[in-house]
């Protein structure tokens, strides 16, 4: 019997020597415990533009066919129910059973539901996925007939969108969520503020969005999310289970900050907004308390904001700001972010502030070879009794180029990244002292100072998003052997799902893609 081909791939698939379940129009979604109905809502809402049936979601409770008839064959059950999830994996673990039997998805949560149905979309053929009616009234839909036990290796699984070099509106941002719910990603982190600008409406600064908004990359499309486009967004990854993780930059990569409120500089003196795509230029001023008056009330909001437990207060590149100055602002402003409860998050070069609030997340974004004092940085994360989100550069930056010649993306994280790349490496095996318990999770950015579409986002983000977040979900044993060949046809299978729904993929060349009819 042919193995399913899922990604990210289960802990435990098993298949079956019986007939497959088959969705029929008669089909319904019989729904039971809390938060079942609205992820069945979801699934149904899927389903139907592609095969045309109605897809009723039906409480157990109000359901009149018995469980044992040919009509239940056809169902698709989704139950909540403690216990129901492998031990220890309560929070997303799942169990799916498929077969003439019908179609039983039970999780001790509604968010282990939410992972489960993922993974039985990639059980039917990728037509299911299309927004249009595929094949007419003679169209089966056949799903595999499995037992499968499910739950993630990493609690964190995340992804970055940069809206500051230039700004995705709330549609876009929506799509893009979609997209990553698919490969179980439950974080998404968005990068607000950069030189290029400022993406954040904040109470009392309106010149942040008045005049730090209106710049990007190249000046070609500026904008801002309002608080109501932000609350937006939050409760709409809510519903795909996914948290927002915001990004105030500091204190470098400030210039739209800077250009809207002078006062923030040492000099007095607004720069001009900036267009340009270099780093390391501006930063507040360290030994002003007017930039601590602002960056506590900015910290305030955005914390109000949002409901998750982390607030990014990035502390890269700050090339313009003395190490000492730097140490001293970094330590004063993550103390006082501390207090909103939020757990802190910085990128690895906020390590070089030894009294950092205890539980501060370290982003390491360094290669898988740790360049000079990124590896001593990021320990300070895990002395403080901190954790490690991963963002290896030269493997898991979405924005670096497949190969030359890419219409998008960058190359300085040591050239092309390759598919094969972004799969063929060991979150324990970077940075010595950072096993798998110091590690949070592991987190692929996308910097769009050459993407202007969110088309171009999927482009670059499509298939390796897919590498990414496999070595996030599956078991370190499964993965650790690197086998590329069999992950391959996985992430074609995949992929061609993406196309049905419309999704841009990027074909890259060391993918076995089927030739086209």
């Amino acid at each position: 019997m042919t193995m399913p081909q899922i990604v990210p791939q289960p802990v435990s698939l098993t298949t079956r020597d019986r007939a497959p379940f088959e969705l029929v129009g008669e089909s319904r979604i019989i729904v039971d415990g809390a938060g079942a109905e609205a992820v069945g809502e979801q699934l149904a809402s899927a389903f139907r533009s592609s095969t045309g049936f109605e897809l009723p979601v039906i409480a157990r409770s109000a359901a009149t066919t018995d469980a044992t008839t040919d009509a239940a064959r056809h169902d698709i059950a989704l139950t909540v129910a403690p216990g129901s999830a492998p031990i220890g994996h309560e929070q997303e673990g799942y169990a799916l059973s498929t077969g003439a039997h019908g179609a039983a998805l039970t999780g001790d949560t509604a968010e282990g539901l939410f992972r489960g149905i993922q993974t039985l979309r990639q059980l039917f053929p990728p037509s299911i996925e299309s927004s249009e009616r595929v094949g007419g009234f003679g169209a089966r839909w056949l799903a595999a007939s499995v037992d499968i036990e499910d739950y993630p290796r990493f609690a964190y699984r995340g992804a970055m969108l940069d809206v500051a070099r230039h700004f995705f509106d709330v549609t876009d941002v929506k799509r893009y969520i979609d997209d990553i719910a698919l490969l179980k990603t439950n974080h998404l982190h968005l990068h607000l503020t950069d030189d290029q600008g400022w993406r954040i409406e904040i109470d009392g600064w309106p010149k942040l969005t008045e005049v730090g908004g209106t710049s990007s990359v190249n000046d070609e499309r500026g904008g801002f999310y309002t608080k109501a486009d932000y609350a937006e967004l939050v409760a709409y990854a809510q519903r795909k289970f996914i948290t927002i993780v915001p990004e105030i930059d500091l204190p470098g990569h400030t210039n739209a900050a800077l250009a809207s409120y002078p006062e923030l500089t040492c000099s007095g003196q607004a720069p001009a907004l900036y267009t340009g795509i270099e780093v390391g230029f501006s930063t507040v001023c360290i030994n002003s308390e007017e930039t601590y008056r602002f960056v506590s009330d900015v910290v305030r909001q955005v914390a109000a904001m949002t409901p998750g437990p982390y607030l990014h207060l990035g502390g890269d590149e700050s090339l313009s700001t003395p190490e000492a100055d730097f140490v001293r602002f970094i330590e004063r402003v993550t103390a006082d972010a501390a207090l909103t409860g939020k757990t802190i998050i910085g990128w690895h070069e906020m390590g070089a502030a030894k009294n950092l609030p205890p539980g501060t997340i370290g982003q390491y974004w360094s290669f898988t070879r740790p360049q000079e004092g990124a590896e001593e940085d990021t320990l300070t994360f895990v002395q403080n009794g901190g954790q490690v989100i991963l963002s290896p550069a030269d493997v898991v930056y979405l924005d670096m180029v497949y190969e030359t010649g890419s219409p998008f993306g960058q190359a300085w994280a040591e050239g092309p990244t390759s598919v094969r790349e972004s799969y063929g490496w060991k979150p324990t095996r970077i940075i010595d002292g950072v096993d798998e318990d110091q590690i949070l999770g592991i987190e692929a950015p996308i910097w769009t100072e050459t993407m202007h579409r969110m088309q171009d986002v999927e482009y670059m983000a499509f298939p390796r998003l897919a590498s990414v977040m496999e070595i996030a979900w599956s078991p370190m044993a499964e993965h650790d052997q690197h086998d590329f060949e069999a992950f391959a046809p996985r992430a074609v299978a995949f992929s061609e799902r993406l196309e049905a729904a419309g999704i841009t993929v990027h074909r890259a060349p060391d993918l076995p893609w089927t030739p086209a009819q």
